[in-house]
C-alpha cells in the first residue's frame, strides 16, 4: 500500500517491523474499551512472527502521528465458496480515543475497501459488539449492513481441545 497523508500530520501506511509495540498498545486499548482488559495474550514477538514472519497470515495498516501508532486495522484473508473469491476479515479496527473524529477510522477501513477492489475480493467483513453504539453508527454511516441472520460461533479452550480429541 502506498502511504497516504491524513489530517493533523498523520500518515496511513502498511505496518512495518518496529511497529509491534505501538500495534500491541492499540490492541490492549481496544481490549479495555471492549471491557476485556485482561484478555490480551499477544506479545510484540508474536506480532513480529504473525505480521512479518516468513509466511504472514495477518496484515496491518496503521495510522502514525508524531512517531506514535494511533490507529490500526488488523486483517486477514477469507474465502467465499459462493463467490469463488477471497475477501477481507477485519479483526481489529482501533483509533486512540484522543484521535477520534479526525477521519482516521474511516481512512483505515477505506484502505481495506481499496485492497478488496484492487484485488477483486468480494467482501469486507467484521463483527461489532451489540452495545457499541458509536461504532455501529459509524459503520452505518459508511454503508455497512448488519448480517442479522448470522451469529458468530466460537470454539476455545477446553471445548476446542475436547473436540480435537
Amino acid at each position: 500500500m502506498t502511504p497516504r497523508d491524513l489530517p493533523g500530520g498523520a500518515v496511513l501506511r502498511a505496518a512495518r517491523p518496529g511497529d509491534e509495540t505501538g500495534i500491541l498498545a492499540c490492541i490492549r486499548a481496544l481490549a479495555v474499551y471492549e471491557r476485556e482488559p485482561d484478555a490480551v495474550e499477544n506479545t510484540a514477538e508474536m506480532l513480529t512472527e504473525t505480521l512479518f514472519g516468513t509466511e504472514p497470515r495477518a496484515f496491518c495498516h496503521v495510522v502514525e502521528r508524531e512517531g506514535d501508532i494511533v490507529g490500526i486495522a488488523i486483517w486477514f484473508l477469507t474465502y467465499s465458496t459462493w463467490t469463488g473469491r477471497h475477501g477481507i476479515w477485519l479483526e481489529d479496527l482501533f483509533v486512540d480515543e484522543s484521535q477520534r473524529g479526525s477521519g482516521y477510522g474511516k481512512a483505515l477501513i477505506a484502505s481495506l475497501a481499496e485492497v478488496c477492489v484492487e484485488r477483486g475480493y468480494s467482501r469486507l467483513e467484521w463483527t461489532v459488539l451489540d452495545w457499541n453504539a458509536p461504532s455501529i453508527a459509524f459503520y452505518r454511516s459508511i454503508g455497512a449492513e448488519p448480517m442479522s441472520e448470522w451469529t458468530t460461533q466460537r470454539l476455545t479452550g477446553d471445548a476446542l481441545h475436547a473436540l480435537a480429541g
